[in-house]
């Protein structure tokens, strides 16, 4: 299909300024944190226009140890998508129509709720749209799934303030997080789970510290804290970056501020430990300082996605002071 053809985009925001005069109810969307529901017909899901969408939305979740899909798939025919069906939070629609578009709209059958409806005549014009709109789709459901992660967390926050009390920042993080080492220039809180644990780091260092190249320094900060603060179960055993696994590497800004994001895996030096980690080195020019904080996942023969992204929701939390 040629890109001259019929393109439209349309963004529906049904919380409009003109809809909120209208009194309607919505009732409350369900489901998992980074869960779609997919739907189309069998035939469909079966064939050429399921195995893209499937394609398009299973890419793996960026830095783990071993794939897992950025997003869970929920298919459903249009024979049952009626009722409570309807409720979920995050719905791919795809629906035979003369008119080819691709539309987001919110709140439509309850709320918060994102509903993305592809239309075609067929299942290769239903496939070209949602391909040329992937980008923006996933971009959209990625930004929903944190706030719905962040409005959950809020819940019960944890009320403790030794991260501004230390570091003059603030984060936003569960009731379950308890403190393993707070010491100077270093906090470790850490949350238990089923056979593992999620833990969360801080602490500063001298302005200096990144001269030279990134990639290589960003390494050694991070083996040289392991060695100091961060053991293993074994006498002599620390944490440290993976050498099998090249991390990625992100310039972008937090607060305004030049940020180093890092993605990769940790291991332990003279253990048998290992597993993800997301890092930010974030430049605090008016302090003259790299504030640093981290999150890994320790939680072996499970998946690990929904735990890296409650990490990286509660690190995107960073407040300065």
């Amino acid at each position: 299909m040629k890109k001259s053809s019929l393109f439209i985009i349309i963004i529906f925001i049904s919380s409009c300024k003109e809809q909120k005069t209208k009194l309607r109810y919505l009732p409350d969307s369900n489901a998992n944190i980074n869960e779609l529901t997919v739907v189309m017909p069998e035939k469909s899901w079966a064939g050429g226009l399921g195995k893209k969408t499937r394609e398009l939305l299973e890419t793996p979740y960026e830095g783990l140890p071993f794939n897992e899909p950025q997003f869970t798939l929920k298919y459903l025919s249009p024979k049952i998508f009626t009722g409570f069906a309807r409720n979920s939070r995050s719905i791919l629609w795809f629906v035979r129509d003369s008119l080819a578009r691709f539309q987001l709209s919110e709140d439509l059958m309850a709320q918060p709720q994102t509903v993305a409806m592809v239309k075609g005549e067929d299942d290769d014009v239903q496939a070209y749209f949602f391909e040329e709109n992937i980008d923006l789709f996933k971009a959209v459901l990625t930004e929903k799934e944190r706030k719905e992660k962040s409005r959950r967390i809020k819940k019960s926050p944890n009320k403790d303030k030794d991260f501004q009390e230390r570091f003059s920042i603030s984060l936003i993080y569960p009731t379950a997080y308890k403190t393993v080492k707070d010491t100077t220039n270093f906090i470790w809180i850490q949350k238990e789970i089923p056979k593992g644990h999620m833990n969360l780091v801080a602490y500063s260092i001298p302005m200096s510290s990144l001269m030279g190249n990134i990639k290589k320094r960003i390494p050694e900060i991070r083996d040289s804290i392991g060695r100091n603060y961060i053991p293993g179960r074994l006498k002599g055993s620390y944490m440290i970056t993976e050498k099998a696994y090249r991390p990625y590497y992100y310039k972008t800004r937090k607060e305004g501020r030049l940020t180093y994001l890092t993605k990769g895996t940790w291991e332990v030096a003279n253990d048998f430990m290992a597993g993800p980690f997301i890092n930010y080195m974030i430049k605090d020019t008016l302090k003259k300082r790299w504030m640093v904080i981290e999150g890994f996942v320790f939680a072996p023969a499970s998946n690990k996605r929904d735990q890296m992204f409650e990490l990286n929701t509660i690190l995107e939390s960073v407040v300065f002071e």
